[in-house]
């Protein structure tokens, strides 16, 4: 094999007179023959070789102008030119070394001495070759060190700073000067904890590279935020021999994932945690509860005579009042406690940390005689009064919904005492759990006689009138109270083995359904709402196998499962790999009733559902609510940016429908586009529905001015 591939041309016009040093060099390069000038060039032309043979003496053009002609190509000028000539005189020498030749052989030739010069020109010029090849990827090194707009920093091995770009410069305010010698610990802003640090250490040393995001603090003192990569660089030694740091400034977009928390999670009159960040919060103070073996306070805060206010002075008093009463409850709380506005003039609190009732208790009488205070607003003098309902945790051992329904019950037994007064909830135990019972046994047999049925209801794109596919929504054909709907009967199941029968029917029916309608051509996604325990229950996975091996020739997105919210993070770990799993037989997943709960957008983007339904109690006062419109444009924007498809629920006229197209949600269901409906009526709605004129029009053309409220 020629030796590093390397190949020789050899021009001659009597090759016979090369052959002893050929046969001396075939066995270590490629030989290639050109019997004239003229022909050795083409040769050269086509495929350049490491080194020449050039006989002087030929016809038509002799080896001083054939290296003449070599010369003048860029391309070729630099390949090694040996003359080899029965000429031996210092003229002939001269005027060839003049022409750029690189050796110089006579003839008759001593083939081991030529063959050790060729072998030791070949090998400069590999050399030569190899040092160009490193100077241009240094070149390029250097350019992309000096003009990339990341920051770049170089350490040795104890991590002092050798080399920095300019782009460090630009991020960081340091000149290279200010920091070279210096640890790049100068830029800590000191918002990552020592373990956090150690960490990152640990994993670099451990495989050699670590990225993340880093807090740091420029020259001027302001902080920022750096998505940075680092890499070891070791010797052939397998010693560390330097660091190479490269960050990218993110402060922009972290500002912006702030703005969408903020949007999504915080009363943007107020300030005050909102119903969706009150959620969490919930969730996190029985958490810390349970383990501090204490009791907390779940609060339900209305006012007393805000509505005559709102009514007589306007909106901006109202507004205003509602800030200073915000104000006024936040004063009265402790560190860890939390206040949230979840309605008009509704708050909700968590009170933490106590040991007795009467501790409660107190702060709340101190709550309700600081709100009760008049106050002066816009030149007016107002007053108002609370009525607050609470409930005790351990003491009522209710999930976190029930807790809040209990406060609500409460508050609402606080007005009817004659108000500006507090009310501890009651439980009944005894009662409520007979009556439950009760309830449960005559769903039970609901669901053995056939009295349950699904009714569907649409939901379709707005815009193009496209049909997306329909919800199943469960109905009790009770024998004496009639045609009954899910609140009516589902929340005395909840949590309840009977949750799983009930909700493992519902999804047999709709299996049924769907094969049915796809038999007949109608081939139409199905949502399903699924109950958390039925969710998390060890069989559901397995059950859902079961039910599409009975349809085999189901389409694989034919299934739809919504779940809610606030289900969703109760264990996140676990539902993410239920629905994964789900997912895998081709079902895709919603959030329902999105925006009633509270979901960081660290677990929005670990749940991997494909669309986020806005919950209808949103919906319903968009048009007259600027709050309830601001969540409903907050959540749209926020679907937008996970890139999840967006559904709104309770569209109940043309007027939501224009205005949710304008805000850019063009998917909907709800009475203005069709009530639930029984199975055989959804395909006659289907071939004869058609959008509002207002939408086809779209946004921004309709023919009539959008009332806003």
């Amino acid at each position: 094999m020629a030796k590093d591939n390397q190949k020789i041309l050899a021009i001659d016009d009597m090759p016979t007179n090369l052959t002893l040093l050929g046969l001396a060099l075939q066995d270590d390069y490629q030989i290639q023959i050109a019997t004239s000038g003229a022909r050795g060039l083409e040769l050269a032309q086509d495929d350049p070789p490491d080194l020449i043979l050039l006989d002087i003496m030929m016809p038509d053009m002799d080896g001083y102008e054939t290296c003449r002609r070599l010369k003048l190509d860029p391309r070729l000028r630099d390949i090694p030119v040996v003359f080899i000539t029965a000429m031996n005189d210092a003229e002939a020498e001269t005027q060839g070394f003049a022409l750029g030749a690189a050796d110089y052989l006579t003839k008759p030739l001593n083939i081991e001495i030529a063959r050790l010069r060729i072998r030791n020109l070949l090998e400069r010029e590999r050399l030569r070759r190899e040092l160009q090849r490193r100077e241009a990827a240094l070149r390029l090194a250097a350019s992309v060190f000096a003009h990339t707009h990341d920051s770049v920093v170089i350490t040795d091995a104890e991590n002092r700073i050798i080399d920095v770009n300019n782009a460090f410069s630009r991020m960081t305010g340091y000149s290279k000067d200010e920091v070279l010698g210096k640890n790049p610990s100068v830029l800590k802003s000191g918002r990552q904890s020592a373990e956090f640090y150690e960490s990152m250490w640990c994993s670099l040393l451990g495989s050699g590279y670590w990225n993340g995001e880093l807090w740091n603090r420029r020259k001027s003192g302001e902080v920022y935020a750096a998505l940075t990569s680092i890499s070891v660089v070791r010797d052939e030694h397998g010693r560390v021999h330097h660091y190479i740091g490269l960050s990218a400034d993110i402060t922009p977009l972290k500002n912006h994932e702030l703005d969408l928390e903020r949007i999504a999670h915080f009363d943007p009159l107020t300030g005050i945690p909102n119903r969706v960040l009150l959620a969490d919060r919930l969730s996190q103070a029985l958490a810390h509860t349970r383990r501090a073996s204490n009791t907390m306070a779940v609060c339900y805060l209305d006012l007393d005579g805000f509505k005559p206010i709102n009514d007589q002075f306007g909106h901006d008093i109202g507004d205003q009042l509602l800030i200073e009463i915000s104000q006024r409850i936040k004063d009265c709380l402790r560190a860890g406690d939390t206040v949230a506005r979840i309605g008009g003039d509704e708050f909700v609190l968590l009170l933490l940390d106590f040991n007795a009732a009467h501790e409660c208790q107190a702060v709340l009488q101190r709550m309700l005689d600081r709100v009760a205070e008049p106050a002066a607003i816009g030149g007016h003098y107002v007053s108002v009064s609370a009525s607050l309902g609470y409930t005790l945790f351990p003491a009522d051992p209710a999930d976190a919904e029930t807790l809040l329904r209990h406060a609500d019950q409460a508050m609402y037994a606080a007005k009817q005492g004659g108000k500006n007064r507090y009310h501890l909830f009651d439980r009944e135990q005894d009662r409520l759990c007979s009556v439950r019972g009760s309830n449960l046994a005559r769903i039970g047999s609901a669901l053995r006689n056939g009295e349950l049925a699904l009714y569907f209801q649409p939901k379709v794109n707005m815009r193009s009138g496209r049909i997306l596919g329909a919800e199943a929504l469960i109905r009790w054909h009770h024998p004496e109270r009639g045609l009954l709907l899910p609140a009516a009967f589902l929340p005395d199941i909840e949590g309840s083995d009977l949750a799983i029968a009930v909700g493992n029917w519902v999804l047999r029916q709709a299996l049924v359904h769907a094969a049915q309608w796809q038999a007949a051509g109608l081939n139409i996604p199905l949502s399903v709402n699924i109950a958390p325990r039925h969710l998390l229950d060890a069989d559901f996975v397995a059950t859902l196998q079961a039910g599409f091996a009975q349809y085999p020739q189901l389409a694989a997105n034919c299934l739809e499962l919504e779940i809610l919210e606030t289900a969703a993070l109760e264990d996140i770990g676990r539902v993410t790999g239920v629905m994964r799993e789900c997912q895998k037989l081709g079902v895709s997943f919603a959030l329902d009733d999105f925006g009633t709960g509270y979901s960081s957008l660290t677990y929005l983007k670990a749940l991997p559902a494909e669309t986020l339904k806005i919950d209808q109690s949103f919906i319903r006062d968009i048009l007259a609510d600027p709050e309830d419109l601001a969540i409903v444009a907050g959540i749209i924007n926020l679907s937008a940016a996970f890139n999840r498809r967006v559904v709104a629920e309770g569209v109940e006229s043309a007027a939501h429908g224009l205005l949710l197209l304008e805000l850019g949600c063009d998917n909907a269901q709800g009475y203005g586009i069709a009530r639930p409906m029984p199975a055989e009526q959804l395909s006659v709605w289907i071939s004869a529905w058609t959008p509002h004129q207002e939408w086809r029009l779209g946004p921004g053309r309709q023919t009539q001015p959008l009332r806003m409220g």
